[in-house]
Order: C-alpha cells, then sequence, then structure tokens
C-alpha cells in the first residue's frame, strides 16, 4: 500500500499537550489502535504511514482537537470511541454529541451525551411519550434518565420523579435480606439513590424524598396505581416477567413520561420466565409515541476495558448461537 505523511496543526502548545495526553498517552493510544508513526514539532503533528491509516488517523486527531477546544474532557474511552466512528465513516457524530446539555448538577457541572447512541437514546426520550433504553452495563441508560427526570422536575414539566426496580437480583429474593422493608429494597435502588443525589444535591433531595416529590420503590408496589403528571423510570426491567411489564406500563397516567431501561443479556429470573422486557419491546414496537433506543458496546463510557468485556461475550454469546443453529 502506499505510504503517505499527513500534518497537524494544533493551534497552540496548550492544545497540542492536551491533543498528545500525559506521557503522549492518548497520540499512543491512537498510532497502536491505527498502525502509523508520529512525530512532533512544536504545534505541529507529522503522521506516516499507509495512505488509508494516516487519513483515518487524521480523521481521528482532528475530531479530537474539536473537542478539546469545545472545552471538553479527552479521556482513553473517548479517544477509543473516536477511533470507533472513525473506522465506521461517522467521525461528524462526535460534533452531534457535544451540542446540547442534558442537564446540570447541584456542583453546576454540565451533564452531555458522550456518543452517539445516547444522543439518538436522550432525544427519543423527548420526543417520546415511553422509550425503552435497551443495552449493556456502562452505558448511561439509567444515569441519562435521571438527568432527564431531574430537568423536566425542574422546569416544571411534570410534578413527581418515580424510580422502580423489580427486587429480582441474581436469584435473591427481599425475604432473604435482613432488615424493614426500606432496608430490604435500599441495595436494589442504591444507583438510582446516587444519580438523583448528585443532580439535586443531598438537602434537597432529602426534602423531596420527604414531600413525596421523589418516590423510589420495588415494581410491586406500582400494581393498582394511576401514576399521573410524572417522569417514571423502570430500570433493570430485563427482570420484569411479562406480567409485571404490562402492569407497569398500564399505570401511566395523564401527564407522564416512562423510561424503561435494561440488558437483555443479563436475565435473573427464573428458569422459563420469559422477561416482559423482551417482550414488550417486541409487540409495541408500532405505537406511535413508542420508542426503542439500542445501546451498544461502542456507548460503554466507563473504562475502556469494560467495552472489550462487553464485546468478548457478545461474540461468545453468538458463537454459541451459531454452534446452535448448526445443530
Amino acid at each position: 500500500m502506499e505510504q503517505t505523511k499527513i500534518t497537524i496543526d494544533a493551534g497552540n502548545l496548550d492544545d497540542m499537550q492536551r491533543l498528545l495526553g500525559t506521557f503522549d498517552e492518548n497520540l499512543n493510544i491512537v498510532t497502536r489502535e491505527l498502525g502509523v508513526q508520529a512525530s512532533v514539532d512544536g504545534v505541529l503533528l507529522k503522521l506516516s504511514g499507509d495512505e488509508d491509516n494516516v487519513t483515518l488517523a487524521a480523521r481521528v486527531l482532528e475530531g479530537i482537537l474539536k473537542l478539546i477546544r469545545a472545552g471538553e474532557a479527552v479521556d482513553k474511552s473517548r479517544i477509543v470511541y473516536c477511533i470507533e466512528l472513525a473506522r465506521e465513516g461517522n467521525l461528524e457524530g462526535i460534533e452531534q454529541v457535544m451540542s446540547g446539555v442534558v442537564a446540570i448538577t447541584s456542583r453546576g457541572k454540565q451533564i452531555k451525551c458522550k456518543t452517539v447512541g445516547q444522543k439518538k437514546y436522550v432525544d427519543a426520550i423527548k420526543k417520546n411519550t415511553v422509550v425503552f433504553g435497551v443495552g449493556p452495563a456502562g452505558t448511561g441508560k439509567t444515569y441519562l434518565a435521571v438527568c432527564l427526570a431531574v430537568s423536566a422536575f425542574k422546569g416544571k414539566q411534570v410534578e413527581k420523579i418515580i424510580l422502580t426496580r423489580p427486587a429480582v437480583e441474581a436469584g435473591e429474593k427481599l425475604g432473604f435480606l435482613p432488615g424493614d422493608l426500606q432496608t430490604k429494597v435500599d441495595p436494589y435502588l442504591r444507583p438510582l439513590y446516587d444519580a438523583l443525589q448528585e443532580m439535586f444535591g443531598m438537602e434537597t433531595y432529602l426534602k423531596l424524598m420527604e414531600k413525596g416529590s421523589i418516590e423510589i420503590a420495588p415494581l410491586a408496589y406500582m400494581r393498582g396505581r394511576t401514576l399521573s403528571n410524572a417522569f417514571i423510570i423502570l430500570d433493570e426491567a430485563q427482570n420484569t416477567t411479562c406480567e409485571q411489564m404490562k402492569m407497569f406500563l398500564t399505570r401511566m397516567g395523564d401527564g407522564s413520561k416512562m423510561v424503561i431501561t435494561g440488558d437483555v443479556t443479563q436475565i435473573d429470573l427464573p428458569e422459563g420466565k420469559k422477561s416482559g422486557l423482551k417482550q414488550a419491546v417486541s409487540i409495541l414496537k408500532n405505537i406511535e409515541g413508542i420508542e426503542t433506543v439500542t445501546l451498544t458496546a461502542k456507548d460503554v463510557v466507563r473504562h475502556p476495558l469494560v467495552m472489550q468485556i462487553v464485546r468478548a461475550y457478545e461474540k461468545e454469546s453468538q458463537r454459541h448461537e451459531n454452534a446452535g443453529g448448526r445443530k
């Protein structure tokens, strides 16, 4: 393949330093992943190698520079994601992701989408009445839903935030846990508490909990109710039965919005029980006002290794499916 050289002008030394990363870590990720050579001359970054690889690396580094100039944090996971987008020919998607603030925490930190999938998910929640967010751990499904719930509450679009989860985790049941109901359900609902506390601040969060403006409860407590003027989030929905999912969805009253999140690869229901999330996504897909957004390993925003772990499990699952089909 033909060899080529491309020079990127970082503009100033500060941007160049951020582009390179600590001990050139950022640059090393790009050169290692894309198989190119690089050298630095002041504010100029010179790339050399196979034409296709160098062109791809230049696109990635220019995309990262756009993030830096927009004041965005650049870490290992974001660089890996930029490489993924460039390989798909969708690097312009990173600019779409940067546009718009999802929410602001109690400490003034702006929460923005970090991937194209997350942006699609957030846009779907804003546009629809019911949204299913399906994808692996670390894709921000629950956290972003809570952020949008808090924004809707602060904007007086809803009067209440209701968060719920089925009390099924790796075969355990509430009866096996010590203490009263609150103590028993706390471990299941802890991720929801944490997200709300970050968004509202502890003092406001506690006041809203006391007033009943925020309700966090097991799914069983939704039965028989009509939930109006509320932003309702059902987390870990892969562990609902079909009956529980139908019960939950039919609780919705006027002025409410529902977000249902789950990972269909981590179902902890007893043998023979079908996941209500799987069924609902299948049978409700053509109803106006209901949308399903599927997030993937590319949308994982935890440690970059989490993306690789998710992919490894996906490949193993696919291998088993293919082996089963050949029998």
